[in-house]
């Protein structure tokens, strides 16, 4: 059964969520109630003229970074350095660009400018990371996500520019950190190429502890 949020910053247990993992509706997207939800295994998304909706899917779309794939191509182009990669060099500008990626099935960007202040607050308080890729001091892919200091990175969202800047930018970033897992929320095939998987819920929450 969904529930109805109130301004009280708490969340239904997540095994109250419907088929397609809504759980919540409404509250707001302030940094207490998104760190509730994180820890929680939920994260919020919804478009511009929907409400604040929170997800808990199961199965759960995550990453293993000792599973991850780096085909015989990308192994070519990190040999070769033709991109560089940063962490939290420029959090606002990766956030800007992925709300404006415009992606398939969706009729406009989910990544409101409220989205935008929340995850940016979170940053500032060293809750929310981004992974910038340069090419010639261009900004030309990135993504950002929720790091609760838990060895769990929840990815939010991506873009790109150029072929292949973002899978060397995700690809370097595992290979040169310590998570445990790599929370991808929902199946892409994008992910699905680099080795993400369905795991259950249950499993997921698990690592949350």
């Amino acid at each position: 059964m969904i529930s109805y949020l109130t301004p009280k910053i708490i969340f239904p247990d997540v095994n109250q969520a419907d088929p397609e993992g809504l759980l919540a509706v409404g509250g707001d997207l302030s940094v207490e109630r998104l760190v509730l939800a994180y820890k929680s295994g939920i994260f919020p998304w919804f478009e511009k003229e929907q409400p604040i909706l929170w997800w808990s899917p199961d199965p759960r779309f995550v990453l293993f970074p000792e599973k991850l794939k780096v085909s015989k191509s990308m192994k070519q182009i990190l040999r070769n350095k033709d991109f560089t990669v940063t962490i939290n060099q420029n959090f606002k500008a990766v956030i800007n660009q992925c709300a404006k990626t415009k992606r398939e099935g969706q009729r406009g960007t989910w990544i409101t400018n409220n989205m935008i202040d929340a995850y940016v607050k979170l940053h500032e308080k060293g809750l929310a990371k981004s992974v910038e890729v340069w090419q010639k001091d261009i900004l030309v892919a990135g993504f950002y996500g929720v790091d609760l200091n838990n060895g769990v990175f929840c990815g939010e969202s991506m873009f790109t520019k150029v072929s292949n800047a973002s899978k060397a930018g995700f690809i370097t970033f595992i290979q040169n950190s310590n998570y445990k897992l790599i929370d991808c929320q929902i199946y892409t095939n994008h992910l699905a190429s680099l080795g993400a998987e369905d795991i259950p819920r249950k499993e997921f929450l698990f690592f949350l502890d």
